[in-house]
């Protein structure tokens, strides 16, 4: 079975969005080398103990902030935010710009998938990722042979 998709374009705000969620459930670890240099106060109290690894955690999701809002103006990725179509099997996921221009990318390249409330996201790196809103599906059982194959190829559980 082959599951064709309408044509849907991912807005920047939603990109941004998903990308920061993601890189936070990623680096968790993070939040604890913050929390460690801040239980320094227990030793010698200063409060540069508490202020200096707050400024050094906003300033590090700030970095990355920047960097998934600078992807959305860079050249060579204006094909993740154009209107795109996708053919998904279980061999590939073929993402079509029109009729005739694809581009295949194979199971392998995702590195990670997860299932939303509304929403497929397949991250296939820590910029890149695809995201399938349920109401690109032109019927549910679309939708659930995609849940098929993440399960089976064992992205989600």
């Amino acid at each position: 079975m082959i599951v064709k998709t309408k044509k849907y374009k991912l807005e920047t705000r939603t990109y941004i969005r998903l990308a920061m969620k993601n890189l936070i459930r990623e680096q968790w670890w993070v939040f604890l080398i913050a929390a460690a240099i801040m239980c320094g106060a227990f030793f010698i109290f200063s409060w540069w103990w508490i202020i200096g690894p707050l400024i050094a955690l906003v300033l590090y999701f700030l970095f990355w902030l920047i960097q998934f809002a600078g992807v959305t103006q860079l050249e060579q990725n204006k094909i993740l935010f154009e209107r795109l179509s996708y053919e998904i099997n279980s061999q590939q996921i073929l993402i079509k710009v029109n009729p005739r221009q694809g581009m295949p990318l194979k199971w392998e390249m995702v590195k990670k998938a997860s299932i939303g409330r509304d929403y497929f996201l397949l991250i296939i790196s820590k910029a890149q990722m695809i995201y399938l809103p349920y109401r690109v599906f032109n019927t549910e059982n679309e939708r659930k042979f995609l849940e098929t194959i993440l399960k089976r190829k064992g992205y989600v559980k």
